[in-house]
């Protein structure tokens, strides 16, 4: 076979390739009540604004947009707090802060699209805030997470060969955001959950990445990824997102009791979203299924131990003892 026809013979075969670990690509299936979708103008998106003609960055107008984004978002009101911080932008331009955020809600407003036209519509947003904020502080631990982040979004919608691209390419941001803000957890969770996602290629992937990427990641294991995981809990545990991942990643490792245990404390966080309300329903659908493969174990386990023959404790007669 020529070298041109296994080329299009590997692009046919992985386009095809649906990959197993889906971990890292779609965690919930509610669709919550979706927000309207701003117009291409409302979004923020502009290509090169003028610094001169932005007021002070210090205005009294923008640090009240500010205030009011941060009372929304503690309210879980993300299109409202995303409002907010585009109309900080029209401000100014180049306000770091409400980049990466703007960045970053707009990809949780996009998750709640199962419209792949509207999801991809915030997601570009996305990619856009987060290129402006990586232009303003380039080795910013937000910045970073939030550029990882919408890469990652994008990646769940394209090709699998652009898939493999954008994996490559996220790569050295979801590093840098969990080395610059090792408190934030939802960097850890990201850190996570792309380890998983690359310890897991398969061989069409691998040889995709070979041939055309000039190599796939390497130094992605399972365990690092759980490390990472569980950074991500141990910042926030009451993040019911968190232990869900975690749950799974233990029970495709074979950790059935840690998995059993991590949802039952799931299951009694309290939820205050809509998709915490969908977390907490797979969680609830995940752990039947493995209590019950536990208790087959146990009873396996105490079978087996009862069809020994276990000696009496008088059978053996103590050294030295004398026989009447």
């Amino acid at each position: 076979m020529s070298r041109h026809r296994f080329v299009f013979v590997l692009l046919g075969l992985l386009a095809a390739a649906v990959p197993e670990a889906a971990l890292a690509q779609k965690t919930t299936s509610a669709q919550p009540s979706p927000p309207v979708v701003p117009a291409a103008n409302e979004l923020g998106m502009r290509p090169k604004p003028k610094a001169a003609s932005s007021p002070a960055p210090d205005s009294v107008a923008l640090r009240q947009h500010l205030r009011q984004a941060s009372t929304l978002q503690a309210k879980y009101k993300d299109s409202e707090a995303l409002a907010e911080y585009q109309a900080v932008l029209k401000l100014n331009a180049q306000h770091y802060e409400s980049l990466w955020r703007a960045a970053v809600l707009s990809v949780s407003i996009g998750n709640r699209y199962s419209d792949e036209t509207r999801k991809k519509a915030y997601f570009d947003a996305a990619l856009e805030y987060a290129e402006r904020a990586l232009g303003l502080q380039p080795e910013g631990g937000e910045s970073n997470y939030a550029m990882a982040l919408a890469l990652f979004s994008e990646a769940g919608l394209t090709s699998a060969r652009d898939r493999l691209r954008l994996f490559k390419q996220l790569r050295s941001h979801v590093f840098l955001a969990a080395e610059r803000r090792p408190d934030l957890p939802e960097a850890w969770q990201l850190l996570g959950r792309w380890y998983y996602r690359v310890a897991h290629y398969n061989l069409l992937e691998k040889a995709f990445s070979r041939i055309f990427l000039g190599g796939y990641p390497s130094g992605a294991t399972s365990k690092k990824a759980m490390d990472a995981l569980e950074k991500a809990h141990q910042l926030d545990p009451l993040r019911i997102q968190y232990c869900y991942d975690l749950a799974r990643m233990y029970k495709y490792q074979g950790r059935r009791q840690r998995a059993i245990a991590m949802l039952q404390e799931a299951i009694k966080l309290p939820t205050y979203t809509s998709e915490d309300l969908a977390v907490n329903r797979l969680c609830q659908q995940l752990l039947p299924p493995l209590v019950r493969a536990a208790a087959r174990r146990d009873r396996l386990h105490a079978k087996w131990y009862k069809s020994l023959k276990v000696p009496a404790p008088n059978a053996t007669a103590a050294p030295g003892a004398t026989a009447h």
